[in-house]
């Protein structure tokens, strides 16, 4: 199976070769926000033709469960900032655009893969749920609280996922995001978490990702 796995930033393509150094799997950057993220992903389709996309990286949790260094798998990823009215027959929700779903699935697949991965590992806490995706770094509790008053289940917040699960629905590419927790928005007013995060986070960090890629 030919994998790719894109990151949105240096340091995560850094932590994620190192993983992935001496494999085949494809580790490409393509940039912060949800156009980044369009086009990087398709680029990789065009250029690589892969089997499935990755998304990688780390993201804001949400939720009591929830700390910073957990692994957040979505089994749906949504925008939390797009709103195109609301349909004749009630049927646009927040978060849609008009022709595509509300919410973007996981591939059944990988999604079924990642349960039996978080079942056997042991060194780090799995949990699946939803990522929503919008072109916020989330640095305030005012703003989390805005957007998980309009998805109190979403189990992270991130600038990339939905953008590439919508390229991926449109290219027909099986994908799924892996999230490693920063920070815990709601719990921190001055994104100090994401930035201990970043000082003291070492490549295991993002190994889940490697163990389940090894599992395909």
């Amino acid at each position: 199976m030919k994998i790719g796995i894109l990151v949105a930033m240096d340091r995560e393509l850094q932590q994620l070769r190192q993983v992935f150094n001496g494999t085949s799997i494809i580790v490409e950057k393509c940039g912060i926000g949800k156009v980044n993220a369009a086009l990087g992903v398709q680029r990789l389709i065009n250029e690589y033709h892969p089997d499935c996309i990755i998304s990688s990286g780390c993201a804001g949790g949400n939720g009591d469960g929830v700390e910073v260094k957990d692994i957040i798998v979505g089994a749906q990823v949504a925008y939390h900032d797009v709103y195109c009215g609301q349909a004749e027959d009630g049927s646009l929700v927040y978060g849609q655009m008009q022709g595509l779903p509300a919410r973007f699935d996981a591939d059944p697949y990988l999604m079924r893969k990642s349960q039996e991965l978080s079942q056997k590992t042991k060194d780090a806490t799995i949990h699946s749920g939803l990522i929503v995706t919008g072109d916020w770094f989330v640095d305030s509790q005012e703003k989390m609280r805005s957007i998980v008053s309009l998805f109190p289940e979403a189990n992270a917040v991130d600038m990339e996922s939905a953008a590439i699960a919508h390229a991926c629905y449109l290219s027909k590419v099986p994908f799924i995001s892996f999230r490693v927790i920063s920070d815990v928005p709601l719990r921190d007013s001055h994104a100090s978490q994401y930035h201990d995060f970043w000082a003291q986070a070492a490549v295991q960090s993002f190994s889940v990702t490697r163990s389940f890629v090894e599992s395909l």
